[in-house]
């Protein structure tokens, strides 16, 4: 979730882990310019005494992320696994686009693609068929999950125990005269797209404006991403929604999905959605 406080008050909270931030600044001291560097090199490029970059490398050669070979120290593989979970949403965009604008065209309305990160989703991927939205939706736009059909369906792949979580910690408010704050009721509705397959949201985020979204998973059955269509609300438009376009958002998620277990042996492509 996102903090009011700027970076300076936060590092003067109780909450602020001063070692991790110097461990990462231990990482991010190597570059393409500066792959191997001594002790002190370490500890000027990432302004730390030399007392301190010394007990950070070892950690993390012993954690497996740095290599020591006499006094120079450089990188191992291993750093690239921080890097994944961003990485996999980029996956998935690139593969998902083309199948996406297949969606699209076969139903006539807008496909987006999602994931999670804290209480909003975030698009990576869209093809637009028509404006039906005042909000502008991009690449990297963020909406709330709780009211999202994205969203529910993200929040239905969690584990229970961290779907609970994170709904103790969540403030919501309502976007329309139909969204619902309840927190009981948004559980309700998460539960609802567990069991059925997919989420259903009708004029919560905006009114005239209803969504169909359906889950993305990778090969171990994790849920890493949701696929929509934002259509115009109309009558019978959840009928609409179930009959034709339902199967057509199924259909680009397996394919999707196939696509993914045909490039995992590139390297990790799967990323857990945060709470």
């Amino acid at each position: 979730m996102h903090l009011s406080s700027t970076t300076a008050d936060f590092a003067a909270t109780a909450d602020y882990v001063q070692s991790l931030d110097r461990g990462l600044a231990v990482i991010r001291a190597f570059d393409a310019e500066h792959t191997a560097m001594t002790l002190s090199e370490v500890a000027v490029r990432a302004g730390l005494s030399r007392a301190v970059a010394r007990r950070l490398l070892l950690t993390l050669s012993h954690l497996g992320y740095v290599h020591q070979q006499g006094r120079q120290f450089s990188l191992t593989p291993r750093v690239l696994e921080l890097g994944f979970s961003y990485l996999s949403a980029l996956s998935v965009a690139m593969l998902a686009q083309p199948v996406m604008e297949q969606v699209a065209h076969s139903i006539d309305e807008s496909c987006s693609l999602a994931v999670l990160d804290a209480y909003d989703i975030v698009y990576v991927q869209r093809v637009p068929v028509r404006k039906v939205m005042t909000i502008t939706l991009g690449i990297g736009a963020r909406l709330p999950a709780f009211c999202t059909s994205m969203g529910r369906m993200l929040l239905a792949g969690l584990e229970q125990e961290t779907l609970e979580r994170w709904l103790r910690g969540l403030r919501p408010q309502a976007w329309t005269r139909l969204t619902l704050t309840d927190k009981t009721a948004v559980r309700a509705a998460v539960e609802r797209a567990r069991v059925q397959g997919y989420a259903y949201v009708e004029q919560e985020l905006q009114e005239g404006l209803c969504s169909l979204a359906v889950p993305v998973r990778d090969g171990r059955g994790q849920t890493i991403a949701a696929l929509n269509a934002g259509m115009p609300f109309r009558v019978e438009a959840r009928a609409h929604a179930l009959k034709k376009v339902l199967p057509a958002l199924r259909s680009g998620a397996r394919v999707i999905e196939r696509s993914l277990q045909a490039g995992a042996g590139a390297g990790p492509v799967a990323a857990t959605p945060r709470a």
